[in-house]
């Protein structure tokens, strides 16, 4: 083929349709967004937790719920009163959680009062991001004991429902959230405690400065007794988070001063980082924190 039949070739190809094209994969979907760190904790970590948003779709704003999990794990819904609620731990995935999310928000604009949207819509390169139509400048998870925010108050449910949500509720680890430290939960999983923190940084700058805090000795949660030690991290949508195992006869409120301790040590390693790189003993401690890291995605 000579040089102008490659050029007449290229000439006429049509660029791709963006639509038909499959959504790129996002390591960090949700970074940009107000409160990044909760929406990653209400995706993988927190069992029962609701935060209100705002959108705009063809220049309409709308107002949702945004839930950890919905009744028979639907995507979204849109109660007979019109409020709308979309899920953040929904199965499958496009590789995007930014787009999969933002693609439910717009298809419950579409549905009838009373309509659930029963599996996540189809999701492609031109479908936008929360990042290109959530309007709100805030996010505030409220976290639940229950599932009882599936059902308005006025509305009643029969035996059947009524077992299915008493089932769902026995199945909640006890979730509360750490006062003074943005995205700290505490967790009691049997009879165990733990305190898990997401992290707002890139989760290989945050386990180098965890490093740093284990190999100083201060990476274990303070007044914690026995306890309080750092067993690893979460690694999920670009960011890290730590899970400490803290005394169970501490209540969430009684943690806040230790967390709020360890939080500003770990805020002064991770300042370090940029003048100081990590030393022999440093790099030993990465390893190890490194080898007890779990990726969720």
């Amino acid at each position: 083929m000579g040089k102008a039949s490659r050029r007449k070739g290229k000439e006429n190809k049509r660029p791709l349709d963006p639509s038909q094209m499959p959504a790129p994969f996002v390591a960090r979907p949700f970074e940009g967004l107000a409160g990044e760190t909760d929406w990653v904790a209400m995706r993988e970590i927190v069992p029962s937790a609701t935060a209100k948003v705002t959108f705009e779709v063809d220049g309409q704003e709308h107002e949702a719920v945004i839930a950890t999990i919905l009744p028979m794990a639907w995507p979204g819904l849109r109660r007979e009163d019109g409020d709308m609620m979309v899920a953040l731990q929904t199965g499958g995935g496009s590789g995007d959680a930014s787009r999969d999310v933002a693609a439910q928000l717009i298809a419950v604009t579409q549905l009838e009062n009373g309509q659930p949207l029963p599996a996540p819509p189809r999701v492609s390169a031109a479908t936008p991001r929360l990042q290109d139509i959530i309007t709100s400048t805030t996010f505030e998870p409220t976290v639940h004991e229950t599932f009882d925010f599936w059902i308005p108050e006025e509305h009643e449910i029969g035996e059947e429902a009524s077992v299915s949500m008493e089932d769902a509720n026995e199945s909640i680890a006890p979730t509360a959230p750490i006062d003074g430290v943005d995205s700290a939960y505490w967790c009691l999983i049997g009879d165990r405690a733990f305190i898990r923190w997401v992290l707002p940084h890139d989760e290989n700058k945050a386990t180098d400065a965890l490093a740093r805090l284990s190999a100083s000795g201060k990476a274990r949660m303070p007044e914690n007794d026995d306890e309080g030690r750092l067993l690893g991290a979460f690694r999920a949508c670009g960011v890290l988070t730590p899970v400490w195992e803290v005394a169970t006869d501490r209540l969430p409120e009684q943690q806040t001063a230790p967390m709020a301790e360890l939080a500003k040590a770990f805020d002064d390693a991770f300042a370090s980082l940029e003048t100081e790189p990590l030393t022999a003993d440093e790099r030993r401690a990465r390893n190890g924190i490194v080898s007890r890291q779990i990726t969720l995605r």
